[in-house]
């Protein structure tokens, strides 16, 4: 018994240490963004495994994991080395042994990559590269966890964000972490591409602690993508970008469908002139919140303007309530 104990405690030190996930970092060149992605059955894993820094690169660090790999390797990007310098570099100064159970992924500013799986890196752990993309894992259900992850990656359409989102999902349908579920993380940078002011931090979602993480990773990433999409309409019509500004309003009604997003939508494509998708958004936003109805009205507060980046002052609703054609199209009968 003494023995067993002795056993235990002695293993005790490296399993706090180990994060066993599945993850995979990513540029995508278009829109400049850096990104990570991780999943582990492991609390708060976001804590530990995902780093990046808009127009540096992207980390991953896990299995045995040094933490020390991130910021490091951050201010080795920012020097100008590359992915594979980096990684030769954070190798040859770790001063944490043993280093061979270690797995890191690295993706620079201009898109090379460079990983390692260490061969004391619990089973089974691999890792696989793309274009663009590296997916890494360890105590995995096999080797078709990052095949999954990286085909699904490859094969989705839209933003990194849907991209990694999607490689993760399929990594998880794919058996995933062998022990099971606990943690999800996104981190996706872009200069200037977060909310509010001075902020490179497009997106960093955690779900710390649930049976269900990825779901719930899902539903955190619809609601962050919907506030990004509602703030480029504000920005957009500033700038007098009506047309971009009506894009962006439809995504973020694909992100959050509720009243108000397809209330905006409406706006816009009124002021762009296309009067019966006009009359199917706003229809949609009176299905949604009957409420919505009452501000059609030529009584109501609304006719002076409109909450929301959809309006603009006096030139919210008061044209449309003065466009009595575009209303009998709206309520026919009324």
């Amino acid at each position: 018994m003494k023995r067993m104990l002795a056993l235990l405690l002695t293993a005790l030190p490296l399993a706090a240490a180990d994060v066993n996930t599945f993850s995979i970092v990513a540029y995508d060149p278009v829109n400049g963004d850096w990104g990570v992605t991780v999943a582990s059955r492991y609390f708060s894993v976001g804590a530990v495994v995902p780093w990046a820094e808009a127009g540096v690169g992207a980390i991953a660090t896990q299995a045995n994991v040094n933490v020390g790999y991130g910021p490091r390797g951050l201010e080795l990007l920012r020097q100008g080395l590359t992915a594979k310098q980096v990684l030769d570099k954070l190798l040859a100064e770790d001063q944490f042994p043993p280093t061979d159970g270690r797995q890191v992924a690295i993706i620079d500013r201009n898109g090379a990559i460079a990983a390692y799986t260490g061969p004391a890196a619990q089973k089974w752990a691999g890792d696989k590269q793309g274009k663009n993309w590296s997916a890494q894992g360890n105590i995995l259900a096999g080797p078709q966890v990052v095949e999954a992850m990286g085909k699904a990656f490859e094969e989705t359409q839209g933003e990194l964000a849907e991209k990694l989102y999607a490689a993760l999902k399929a990594g998880d349908a794919a058996g995933g972490d062998s022990r099971g579920k606990q943690s999800a993380s996104m981190l996706i940078v872009r200069k200037g591409g977060g909310r509010n002011i001075n902020n490179d931090r497009y997106l960093y979602l955690n779900v710390d602690d649930s049976p269900e993480p990825i779901p719930e990773l899902r539903r955190l990433l619809d609601l962050q993508l919907n506030e990004l999409y509602r703030g480029k309409v504000f920005t957009l019509r500033n700038e007098g970008k009506e047309r971009e500004a009506r894009e962006a309003a439809a995504k973020a009604a694909h992100y959050k469908p509720d009243a108000s997003n397809f209330l905006t939508l409406g706006l816009l494509d009124y002021g762009l002139g296309d009067k019966p998708a006009a009359v199917a958004d706003f229809r949609k936003a009176i299905e949604l919140d009957p409420g919505m109805r009452q501000r059609f009205q030529p009584s109501a507060p609304a006719a002076s303007g409109t909450p929301g980046p959809g309006g603009r002052g006096a030139q919210g609703l008061r044209p449309i309530l003065e466009d009595h054609e575009f209303l009998k199209q709206l309520f026919p009968g009324k």
